[in-house]
């Protein structure tokens, strides 16, 4: 999935689109600690699966993105789980796909368990001037490639706004680094909790590491996301 840039582009990767579409990734930053909760989100293709999406586990069988990341449900999708290397770790196929109706969150039923550690969830927004971390895969420039490897990059908060699909978002300015393509549903970071899940970029032309990004907000999709995993 791609993400977009007009006032606001989605941060999905190699299927998002402008203001519908998003695509998130790092440019800036640099490379993760080993970091067993990410979850790369895939989409079937001619001859496999590709990559479109950052994402997180949170559970055995759940696995946290963007809504704007999830694929018509004629196409196949897939998670890889364990592995800070792009394509690496343990791979599960998706048997559900469900749409927080209030914000740009989605979450993946996976079809068996997963054993890691999992993405612990904030329940409250980060305070405005505090230093955060955001992580994903996505392109480190304009046209890409794709990180070989998971990033991370300290990001600032600023404040509120909204996501791709008009619920409560955290927005944040790059510090060392900022999203961009590939990106998408890539989890902002508060004192080890996963606060945001990342959705549009504004200011941002895949050379700009003090963008401008909306993460949606995990503390306006919290009950959901209990309701509808348990975790």
């Amino acid at each position: 999935m791609l993400l977009r840039t007009v006032a606001a582009t989605a941060l999905a990767m190699t299927m998002l689109a402008p203001a519908a579409v998003a695509r998130t990734d790092i440019v800036g930053g640099g490379n993760a600690p080993a970091t067993p909760w990410g979850a790369q989100v895939l989409v079937a293709v001619p001859g496999g699966f590709g990559f479109a999406c950052s994402g997180t586990i949170i559970g055995a069988r759940w696995v946290l993105t963007a809504a704007h990341c999830v694929a018509a449900s004629t196409t196949a999708m897939q998670v890889r789980i364990g592995s800070n290397n792009l394509g690496g770790g343990v791979a599960a196929d998706v048997d559900q796909r469900k749409k927080s109706p209030t914000g740009d969150v989605a979450l993946l039923h996976l079809a068996k368990d997963v054993t890691t550690t999992f993405s612990k969830l904030g329940t409250a927004d980060p305070a405005t001037g505090a230093t955060n971390q955001v992580y994903g895969w996505g392109f480190t420039d304009a046209d890409g490639p794709l990180s070989p490897t998971l990033k991370v990059a300290n990001v600032k908060v600023t404040g509120t706004s909204t996501d791709n699909a008009g619920g409560k978002a955290i927005k944040s300015v790059g510090v060392t680094g900022s999203a961009w393509k590939g990106d998408s549903g890539g989890p902002q970071v508060a004192n080890g909790l996963q606060v945001g899940v990342a959705s549009t970029v504004q200011n941002q032309d895949g050379t700009n590491t003090k963008g401008t990004m909306n993460y949606a907000s995990v503390a306006a999709n919290r009950a959901w996301i209990k309701t509808t995993s348990g975790v």
